[in-house]
């Protein structure tokens, strides 16, 4: 059993519990803040204060699991989790919220060590097929648990939401223990600084963790711009721009799904460029729509879902090739990469609140994802060169 790969809808729980636990728990921030006395500014820390220790908590445990293995971190992981839930669940004051929800963070490793236990049994275009598949999780949690959320904090009250997940935890616990073998191979020696220090002076590496970073830098721009956008220039209401925003989800989970089907025949090359090329095709369009007159939220909606769908194509072939530099390092570099994208999409997110608070039109939008898209293409294309140039060295 300790040696036992594991099935591939656990590496997708973990993954989807890892995402499941940033946003399920946003409808419920004005019943937090009622409860406990609190300003709701202080209560939105549960949010931005996550979003921070998630990203120390990768840098972490990536390299832990290289050095302690994937199972011992997961299963650590796990039962730090539930163990803070249940400190969440029971706060009688903000500060112990806080401090329990930034415990909480350790969950990231869900889906840093998923990848990581994808990469040490497959090739890295076997390991794109297998992270397009994890990648739908990535998608599909974030829509359901916000509704989730809601639900639960209307029926049985917003402690309700931390009391799932800490059944959730436990729940996935007892699943790793019985399922999850280690995969990190036996015998490899315990990385060194100096082998970290190689990774991370590789040109190869950064430009596939770049590429990453500003691919999922679009969304978060997206995200964060459209609800502004929507509002003023057509007055759509919350509901009308969150079914935009299923949009580009939608979008994405096609190309996911493309991309599982497709990798093992067109390679992840292929993949990775031909989702970039989409995605600036697709804003360029958009903006040569709004340049002509015509404003509609159908032109930004209906474009902008294909930058989704190069998201789709582009992410599991850039995380596959992110793992592959240094095999032996995977955990590592899953953890830097997925540390790395999150700041990058803190820091554009704060960005574009600033541009569209001054100019609330879908022309800057498109222009700031606009800028997204060409970084993540020109990283794309470095990778691609790089990669080859590895090839040839190797043969």
């Amino acid at each position: 059993m300790h040696r036992s790969p594991p099935r591939l809808i656990t590496l997708t729980l973990l993954t989807a519990l890892s995402a499941l636990t940033l946003n399920m728990l946003l409808p419920s921030l004005p019943s937090m803040a009622r409860d406990l006395a609190a300003r709701e500014a202080v209560t939105a820390l549960v949010v931005s204060g996550y979003m921070l220790a998630s990203a120390v908590c990768q840098l972490v445990l990536g390299p832990l699991s290289d050095r302690l293995g994937r199972r011992p971190v997961m299963l650590g992981a796990l039962a730090a989790f539930a163990l803070a839930s249940l400190g969440c669940m029971l706060a009688q004051d903000v500060a112990v919220l806080l401090a329990c929800r930034v415990m909480q963070a350790v969950i990231v490793a869900g889906a840093v060590v998923s990848s990581a236990t994808i990469r040490d049994q497959h090739s890295a275009v076997d390991s794109a097929a297998k992270l397009s598949l994890i990648a739908s999780a990535m998608a599909v949690a974030p829509m359901l648990g916000p509704l989730l959320g809601g639900v639960l904090d209307v029926t049985l009250g917003w402690r309700s939401v931390f009391a799932l997940y800490a059944l959730m935890g436990a729940a996935l616990w007892v699943l790793v223990w019985a399922d999850m073998g280690e995969t990190r191979a036996p015998g490899l020696p315990a990385p060194r600084w100096a082998d970290a220090g190689a990774l991370l002076q590789s040109p190869r590496y950064w430009a596939y963790v770049l590429c990453t970073a500003f691919s999922v830098g679009a969304f978060y721009v997206f995200v964060t711009g459209v609800p502004y956008v929507g509002a003023a220039a057509w007055g759509l209401s919350p509901a009308e721009v969150g079914l935009g925003v299923g949009s580009i989800t939608g979008g994405f989970l096609v190309g996911a799904a493309f991309s599982a089907r497709r990798a093992r025949r067109l390679g992840t090359g292929v993949l990775l460029i031909s989702g970039r090329v989409v995605s600036v095709v697709a804003v360029a369009l958009a903006l040569a729509v709004f340049a002509a007159g015509i404003s509609h939220p159908v032109a930004l909606f209906g474009l902008t879902v294909f930058v989704g769908l190069g998201n789709g194509l582009t992410l599991p072939s850039a995380n596959a090739g992110t793992l592959s530099v240094r095999p032996a390092l995977a955990g590592t570099a899953a953890g830097l990469s997925g540390a790395l994208a999150m700041a990058l999409g803190a820091v554009l997110s704060t960005l574009t609140a600033v541009a569209v608070e001054r100019s609330a039109t879908p022309t800057t939008l498109l222009v700031l994802i606009m800028g997204c898209v060409l970084l993540s293409l020109a990283a794309a294309l470095v990778a691609t060169r790089l990669e080859r140039a590895a090839a040839r060295v190797t043969a």
